[in-house]
């Protein structure tokens, strides 16, 4: 049992999942300080800039916008007043190698209709079904697995809510799983790619993941009305400060310090101290274990972390609009089962589907008549010891003849940002990935690197390498758990 303190709390970083501690904290009386090393917050809900265009450099897809309402509700701040959404339509527009598309819309007879014209009648039916049981494992699953504490193993003691995953098949591979519910191989794509997102190819990744098919295609895909993607952290910065949270920008910490009752402090880069009786480690995991950490705090799920894949990403600035084009259009490539097996042994994907961005209602990111391309494709992480040098350019120069080849003309004299792995390695992500640990089992809820330290009372963990993960929900509610066991524990 820890001891009940009540003195500062120092949050590390200003990511996603600092932010949402920070908010929580302050929101409810206790003293925050943040510290971020960079001049801005967001972590990896980053931007760059161009030759006057804005480009936002981390997650494009915002799903769940109640978590955020949740996050901001907590200080008293309402959602349509700080950060105005517009939801998508379509959410995505999907293009298969054949020239056929289907665009993913909001309402189940909307969405039902468009599966119709694509895969006819019989597949119209078998979708609405599948969509049922989406929902039906999405409900066994939130509550129980995702927006709940997994610091402790009976976390996942849950029979009941097992018992539900287990009948809904959350429990089989998703692609056989989406394959016995749906028949037409474009419909299986569009319903299993979203296993990239937690690092595995479909055939790895448990069924429980066809939630985050659930969040895209049925909750919908949303985005600020103005700022872009980055508006999101300015947002919860601009929320914490007013609850009362002091944040400190372009100030790096150096050291968690400890003492026989756990965390007394942390010390900064200025060489200033800050005295706090809990720390919320918000950063790269398995860089903070390598020197900002005590020994103390080792965690044993981390001994040997398998990391998700990464991403080649190149941003364009246009000296023209795109009239008809989605905000996210998926290109799948002709190949699929291969591709992901390429990425599993390092190598890049022979024919790699393509996500473009193009948000052309954030007024923020152009010029006037100008607008901003984003284009990702899967890349294997730093830790296959690909030659980078050699390979980086190579990818670039193939993405933008795909590019041209898919109608976006010649881009290769546009003003542009790339980030390719070793960029993502700079920037500070582990094995060059801004995706963290991929989400195979052993690497799920309770077997994620714990949100606290078992032998340094007061020390919290909170982003995407803890539970649940990865993407901005779950980043947001992971900082929101940090802050529950700090006020519960008053450290």
């Amino acid at each position: 049992m820890e001891k009940t303190v009540r003195g500062p709390v120092v949050v590390i970083g200003a990511g996603l999942g600092g932010l949402s501690a920070a908010v929580h904290l302050a929101a409810r009386g206790r003293e925050v300080v943040l510290v971020e090393a960079r001049d801005v917050p967001g972590g990896c809900c980053g931007t760059a800039r161009a030759a006057g265009y804005r480009f936002d450099t981390g997650p494009s897809v915002l799903t769940m916008p109640e978590v955020l309402a949740e996050t901001f509700g907590a200080a008293g701040a309402d959602l349509e007043s700080v950060l105005p959404l517009r939801r998508l339509d379509p959410f995505y527009r999907l293009a298969f190698h054949d020239g056929s598309r289907l665009d993913v819309v909001g309402g189940a007879e909307r969405m039902a209709a468009n599966v119709r014209e694509l895969c006819g009648p019989a597949e119209a039916a078998r979708y609405l079904r599948f969509r049922r049981r989406l929902g039906e494992m999405f409900e066994a699953e939130w509550s129980s697995f995702i927006d709940a504490d997994m610091t402790r193993l009976r976390g996942m003691a849950r029979p009941y809510a097992l018992l539900k995953l287990a009948a809904a098949g959350g429990f089989r591979r998703l692609d056989r799983f989406v394959a016995s519910q749906l028949t037409d191989e474009r419909l299986v794509r569009a319903h299993t790619f979203q296993a990239l997102y937690v690092g595995l190819p479909p055939h790895k990744a448990l069924a429980i993941y066809a939630v985050v098919a659930h969040m895209d295609t049925v909750g919908g895909v949303y985005f600020p009305a103005r700022g872009g993607m980055h508006a999101v952290p300015h947002a919860l910065a601009t929320v914490a400060e007013k609850a009362g949270a002091s944040i400190h920008y372009g100030v790096r910490a150096e050291r968690v310090e400890t003492g026989a009752d756990g965390v007394t402090g942390v010390r900064l880069d200025t060489g200033e101290r800050l005295p706090a009786s809990s720390v919320v480690v918000a950063c790269d995991l398995p860089r903070a274990h390598a020197g900002l950490l005590p020994e103390a705090a080792g965690d044993w799920r981390l001994r040997r972390p398998r990391y998700s894949p990464s991403c080649l990403v190149m941003h364009f600035g246009l000296d023209r609009r795109l009239p008809g084009q989605a905000h996210h259009t998926l290109h799948f490539g002709r190949e699929w089962g291969t591709v992901f097996s390429a990425l599993a042994a390092g190598r890049p994907q022979p024919d790699p589907s393509l996500l473009v961005t193009c948000p052309e209602s954030d007024d923020t990111a152009a010029p006037a008549g100008h607008s901003t391309l984003s284009v990702l494709e899967p890349a294997p992480n730093t830790a296959g010891g690909a030659d980078w040098d050699r390979l980086a350019p190579q990818l670039e120069e193939r993405l933008l003849r795909r590019l041209a080849a898919l109608g976006y003309g010649d881009l290769s004299a546009v003003p542009r940002e790339t980030f390719d792995p070793p960029a993502w390695a700079r920037l500070g992500h582990s094995a060059g990935t801004p995706f963290a640990l991929d989400h195979r089992f052993r690497q799920t809820a309770w077997f994620r690197p714990s949100g606290r330290s078992r032998r340094v009372p007061g020390l919290h963990f909170a982003g995407m390498y803890t539970a649940p993960g990865v993407g901005v929900p779950p980043a947001l509610i992971s900082g929101r758990l940090a802050a529950a066991r700090i006020l519960e524990g008053a450290r």
